[in-house]
């Protein structure tokens, strides 16, 4: 392969539909509705009728969803949130910045999502909530996680920010739990033209608190009933993720295609994948394996014109903001090995077949 294949690229998306999304940014512009406004309105709508949920509500960005999601149900100083060691960090953040603390538990061995046999020794009399994650746009175990939060009394939080159009058991994510999180950071599989993110729900009473919490804690004009926060979705952001959620099936089938042949046909024993339970349907925001010798992978492949992409490199519970937790390697054994090991491969729907092909011929020959 003569040029560079990227983990990720966005122009080739961009380019393809720059006509739509510069005339819908013309009306934005005519209608000066930059912030909040007619255009937010409308992709809440759609994204809430793709996601088969009553509501949704559009925010500044991923990290806002979480956080006004534990705020809107209550959360907060002196309460404890369940989540994977092994997300980005932002997750946890949600519940920091709530003024609840962040209790991490471990990853299972083979899908890498929450591991549900982990969570009850973790729950105290201070436990509110789980706040399972879709990683890589794969599904958790949200049966197995959900009968647990109903057996304690806890909330059920979706961190859907990766997992856009993923379904389980047939069903979109964003509706299973009390609420759901996205992000619609430009390289997730729906990304705004800028920073915006989303939760959705079907509870009214969680989503009207959400627009109160997004606007300075106002329902009616000056009148603040709460402190709130100056965190909602622009114009320019609701116009681009609207015309981009019409392409969002079709963009997320053409990942599923690239991930089949990288499952199929990648045939090295030094790679293992993300196990994908039956019902799990994955939209591969990112296709991780891991390695014995990642460092060794990573050469190999960039020597070969291959970029791939590092995603989580050091787990959440090791990280210094939370070394006040007291929290040492061995904790969590599962997360640790995934994130000393992983190693993401180029997945973005505009990558060409012969590009595909070139990925796996290099794999195999590692």
């Amino acid at each position: 392969m003569n040029h560079k294949i990227p983990c990720l690229d966005l122009k080739g998306q961009h380019q393809s539909i720059k006509k739509e999304i510069f005339e819908a940014f013309e009306k934005v512009y005519d209608q000066t509705a930059f912030s909040g406004g007619p255009f937010v309105e409308e992709f809440e709508k759609a994204f809430a009728l793709f996601c088969g949920t009553n509501h949704a509500a559009g925010v500044n960005n991923g990290t806002t969803a979480l956080h006004l999601a534990m705020l809107a149900l209550g959360i907060g100083d002196g309460d404890e949130v369940i989540i994977p060691a092994n997300t980005f960090i932002a997750t946890a953040w949600g519940v920091t910045y709530s003024g609840a603390k962040p209790v991490f538990v471990d990853c299972t061995e083979d899908t890498w999502e929450i591991d549900p046999t982990k969570i009850e020794a973790a729950i105290t009399s201070k436990t509110r909530a789980v706040a399972g994650v879709h990683l890589y746009g794969q599904p958790f175990d949200i049966e197995a996680v959900k009968k647990i939060c109903t057996k304690h009394n806890l909330f059920l939080i979706e961190d859907a920010a990766q997992a856009q159009g993923a379904r389980y058991h047939g069903k979109p994510v964003g509706g299973f739990g009390d609420l759901a999180c996205f992000s619609f950071y430009p390289g997730k599989n729906l990304g705004a033209c800028g920073e915006a993110g989303g939760v959705t729900t079907n509870n009214e009473a969680y989503y009207k608190h959400i627009l109160s919490l997004r606007n300075h804690g106002s329902v009616v004009r000056y009148h603040h009933d709460e402190v709130g926060y100056n965190m909602r979705m622009g114009g320019l952001e609701g116009a681009s993720l609207s015309i981009k959620l019409k392409h969002l099936p079709s963009w997320n089938a053409r990942r599923q295609v690239i991930a089949q042949a990288y499952q199929q046909r990648i045939q090295n024993p030094k790679l293992k994948m993300q196990i994908q339970p039956e019902g799990h349907e994955s939209i591969f925001h990112l296709f991780v394996v891991t390695t014995s010798d990642r460092d060794g992978l990573m050469k190999y492949l960039n020597d070969n014109n291959i970029n791939p992409g590092l995603h989580y490199p050091i787990p959440c519970h090791l990280q210094k903001a939370y070394s006040d937790l007291g929290h040492k390697e061995g904790d969590f054994p599962n997360s640790e090995y995934l994130a000393s090991h992983c190693l993401s491969l180029p997945m973005f729907a505009e990558l060409t077949n012969a590009e595909v092909d070139y990925v796996i011929e290099t794999l195999n020959k590692y």
